[in-house]
C-alpha cells in the first residue's frame, strides 16, 4: 500500500506514520519541511492555499497513492462576530475542501485497481457543535457528510470512506485549543465520562485497523473516539 498522510509532522498524524509504517510505503505532506525530512518521501504544502492543494494532487498522482488520510486541519476558537473572512475561508479550504480535492485525485488510480481507503479526521466539533468555533464545526460536519456521500459513490470499486471524530486530544494543538477556551483542562476533564484525553496512539490504532482487509466492510462510517464526550456528562 501507499500510505499518504497530511499534517504528518506533529500529534495526529505523526502518530499514525510510525504506527503504519511497517503496513505499507508512507508519503507525508505538512507545511513545515523541517520537520518532514524525517521522512523519506515527503511534500510540502499549504493546504489552506489552492496552489497548495493542487501540488500535493500532483504528488498523489504520480506516487499513485490507494490509501489517503486526510489528517491536516485547523481549530480557530473565536465568536462569529470576531471571525474575519479570510479566517473562515482558511479553515474551510483546509478542514474541507482539500480533503475533497486531495479524494478527487486519489480516487482513478483507487478505482482501476479496485482497492483504496480514505480516511477523515473529522472531530466531534461536527458532530456536537461547539460555541465559538463555528467554522471549526461547520468544516468538520461538511466532512462527515462528505465522507458519507462518497462511500455511496465508491462502494462498487472496492473504495471504503470513513470518518474519526476524535474529542480532546493529548496533542499540541487539543492543549493549546484548551488553553485558548473559557473552561480550564481540568474543568474540561469532568465533562468526559472517562476523565482524560484521548491519546494519538488510540486514533493511530483505529486508522490501522480501517485501512486493513478486516475492515472492508466498514464504510461510510462516523466513528467518535472520544472517551465518552459524545455520550453526554
Amino acid at each position: 500500500m501507499n500510505i499518504l498522510v497530511t499534517g504528518a509532522t506533529k500529534g495526529i498524524g505523526k502518530a499514525i506514520c510510525e504506527l503504519l509504517r511497517l503496513t505499507g510505503n508512507i508519503y507525508t505532506a505538512s507545511r513545515n519541511e523541517e520537520l518532514l525530512k524525517v521522512y523519506e518521501n515527503y511534500c510540502t504544502c499549504d493546504l489552506s492555499q489552492k496552489s497548495g492543494m493542487e501540488k500535493l494532487g500532483e504528488y498523489i498522482v504520480s506516487n499513485k497513492i490507494d490509501v489517503l488520510i486526510n489528517n491536516a486541519g485547523e481549530y480557530i476558537y473565536s465568536g462569529v462576530e470576531n471571525t474575519s473572512y479570510e479566517q473562515i475561508e482558511e479553515i474551510i479550504n483546509l478542514n474541507l475542501v482539500a480533503p475533497l480535492y486531495l479524494s478527487s485525485k486519489s480516487v482513478p488510480y483507487m478505482k482501476k485497481n479496485r482497492f483504496g481507503r480514505i480516511i477523515n479526521i473529522g472531530s466531534i466539533s461536527g458532530v456536537m457543535g461547539e460555541a465559538n468555533a463555528s467554522i471549526y464545526s461547520a468544516s468538520k460536519s461538511g466532512l462527515i457528510g462528505a465522507s458519507k456521500a462518497l462511500a455511496l459513490e465508491l462502494a462498487e470499486y472496492g473504495i471504503t470512506v470513513n470518518t474519526i471524530n476524535p474529542g480532546w486530544v493529548d496533542t499540541e494543538m487539543g492543549n493549546t485549543s484548551a488553553n485558548e477556551g473559557e473552561f480550564t483542562k481540568e474543568e474540561l476533564l469532568e465533562c468526559i465520562p472517562q476523565k482524560r484525553f484521548v491519546s494519538p496512539n488510540e486514533i493511530a490504532a483505529l486508522v490501522k485497523y480501517l485501512i486493513s482487509d478486516e475492515a472492508k466492510g466498514v464504510t461510510g462510517q462516523s466513528i467518535n473516539l472520544c472517551a465518552g464526550l459524545t455520550c453526554g456528562c
